[in-house]
């Protein structure tokens, strides 16, 4: 048994960590968010497969996971180390499929699917299942000493690969295993650095060694395990030989590896003492890239609010363009100008105004017997004119948003996902058109409404609510003034009769509320219409941001760090 042992607040500050992990949002593409994701999976990975499995169980057996590139020998060490073959070797390149687990028959309850590697499924015959654990009980194998052969960290199958990874970063310790021919090869390098950055213990078997080509290999080995921070490294050398009929290496040739595991074995404070060495440093690179994923984080965070701000201001921009359309006059031109024209020049309204009721009978008989009302053309062309200016003005909005999206990479990659938010929503004509339906209806009410006491209703009937309904358009489209040159004179003089015939209704002052109150009416629809065109970038932009709890989970990941940092464990007295 070993004695290893931690600080009682280890456990519940890994646990702290796991929760901040996987409510880290890393939706966006941002420059490194592939790499983040990747470390975010490999976090959680060790932890889920080592670092709370090794902390609950620190008596159990110590585990050794050999291994190492294509062909380096891998099965064929470990069958034999056990003296008999557990784990498929041969000529066919990838071999390994599912990793195999030797150990002592009495440590058998140690390996169980809620211990270490819980992810992967348990069977007790060889498989090809990547997904599996193939668990073999020798009684060859010490007690206390587990060894795991592992798929090659760089075989063609990225499933291998991916497992080859994990498995390493379960292991208390590493038994890599590399070739005289292929010692120096990039890849396994580049795991040997990783161990070097956790402080894993890591011993080198350097197979297949050719007679007298040890002595010239080892020193530059040695050389190169300094210079990557593996000074400590132990450093075997299993000479080139030839295999029996069942595949196994003579046990002379391995067994200066052998008895070094079984040294280990036998002497619990050895086996502590890597572990330690192990875990310590596993949990020391927790803090580290803890601290990196917070970082990421933050800039997940700070790139959503940005992508929010920029979709918000070219929005309220829109709106603004809507407030300044429908008060500077720009309506009273065109269609809306020469309907209201043909309205007033035709007498209709400046004849009511002198001749009160009696023509109004007149005018009303008329209605009523089919003819059209004269304020018709006119409503029907403030319907156009705002019903067009909306949608124009949603369409450039999107557009604009869609442009600031565009300029980085977490923007493209939304947009990739949704390329129809360049343009405005397929149904937002026929809400626009419903809106200012709506507005106009409200804008009669709001007439009839003002002129309720009998004097003012007896007015207003004089000269028609819809009649006065379109007056009070026609004032509130040029509330802020605004047109220039002869159209000014024109379109500001017909103006100047809406404003009289209301006055002469209301008053002045109503007059005044009534075009205050109409334009707010007016806006807060549009604002409406256009927070619906907006939303389509947020609600997309929250799916893959999670931008609401991004900050609280940048603050408890960091909380989480620090609390790991610390309670990180200490080699026991």
């Amino acid at each position: 048994m070993t004695s290893t042992t931690t600080s009682p607040d280890l456990h519940p500050a890994l646990i702290d960590l796991r929760a901040a992990l996987g409510d880290a949002p890393l939706g966006l593409d941002t420059s490194q968010a592939a790499a983040h994701r990747q470390d975010r999976h490999e976090m959680v990975d060790q932890l889920d497969d080592y670092v709370l499995p090794r902390v609950v169980q620190a008596d159990a057996p110590l585990l050794a996971v050999v291994g190492g590139s294509t062909g380096a020998g891998k099965s064929t060490l470990v069958n034999s180390l056990i003296g008999r073959p557990v784990s498929q070797a041969g000529v066919l390149r990838p071999t390994t499929r599912s990793p195999v687990l030797v150990h002592n028959p009495a440590d058998a309850h140690w390996f169980g699917p809620d211990r270490i590697l819980p992810e992967l499924a348990r069977t007790s015959t060889p498989s090809a299942d990547v997904g599996a654990l193939h668990l073999v009980a020798s009684a060859v194998m010490p007690p206390g000493l587990a060894l795991l052969d592992a798929p090659d960290v760089d075989s063609v199958e990225r499933a291998n690969r991916t497992l080859a990874t994990q498995l390493l970063a379960a292991a208390d310790l590493w038994l890599f295993i590399t070739s005289a021919a292929r010692y120096a090869d990039q890849v396994p390098w580049g795991f040997l650095r990783t161990a070097a950055e956790r402080s894993t213990a890591v011993a080198i078997v350097l197979d297949r060694t050719p007679v007298g080509a040890e002595d010239e290999i080892r020193p530059h080995l040695q050389h190169m395990l300094v210079d990557q921070g593996l000074r400590d490294t132990r450093l075997f050398a299993v000479p080139e030989c030839t295999v029996d009929v069942e595949g196994l290496l003579p046990k002379a040739a391995v067994a200066e590896v052998r008895g070094w595991l079984d040294s280990i074995a036998s002497d619990a404070t050895a086996r502590s003492g890597i572990i330690q060495q192990t875990l310590s440093g596993a949990v020391r690179q927790l803090v580290r890239r803890g601290d990196a994923l917070a970082n990421a984080v933050d800039e997940q965070h700070r790139t959503a609010e940005q992508l929010r701000a920029d979709v918000v201001a070219e929005y309220q921009r829109a709106v603004a363009e809507v407030g300044r359309s429908t008060g500077d006059g720009t309506l009273l031109r065109g269609e809306v100008l020469a309907r209201w024209q043909e309205f007033i020049g035709a007498g209709e309204l400046t004849r009511k105004l002198e001749l009160r009721v009696g023509r109004l009978r007149d005018w009303a008989l008329a209605a009523v017997r089919g003819r059209q009302p004269p304020v018709a053309p006119v409503e029907r062309a403030v319907q156009h004119g705002l019903h067009t200016m909306l949608v124009e003005r949603a369409e450039a909005a999107a557009e604009r948003a869609e442009g600031r999206w565009a300029a980085g990479p977490a923007g493209q990659a939304l947009l990739g996902q949704a390329p129809q938010l360049g343009r405005a929503t397929r149904g937002l004509g026929e809400q626009a058109e419903q809106a200012v339906r709506d507005w106009q209806g409200a804008i009669v009410d709001l007439v009839r409404a003002e002129g309720a006491d009998k004097r003012s209703m007896a007015r207003a009937l004089a000269f028609g609510i819809n009649g006065l309904g379109v007056a009070l358009m026609v004032v509130v489209f040029v509330h802020t003034a605004g047109l220039t040159g002869a159209e000014a004179g024109v379109a500001g003089g017909t103006a100047v009769i809406a404003q009289k015939v209301l006055e002469a209704v209301f008053g002045d002052q109503a007059v005044r509320s009534l075009a205050d109150r109409a334009h707010a009416d007016l806006m807060a629809r549009a604002e409406r219409l256009l927070a619906g065109e907006r939303d389509r970038f947020l609600l997309l932009l929250d799916e893959h941001a999670g931008a609401t709890a991004a900050l609280a989970a940048v603050q408890a990941l960091r909380a989480a760090v620090r609390r790991l940092d610390a309670v990180r464990p200490q080699v026991a007295a």
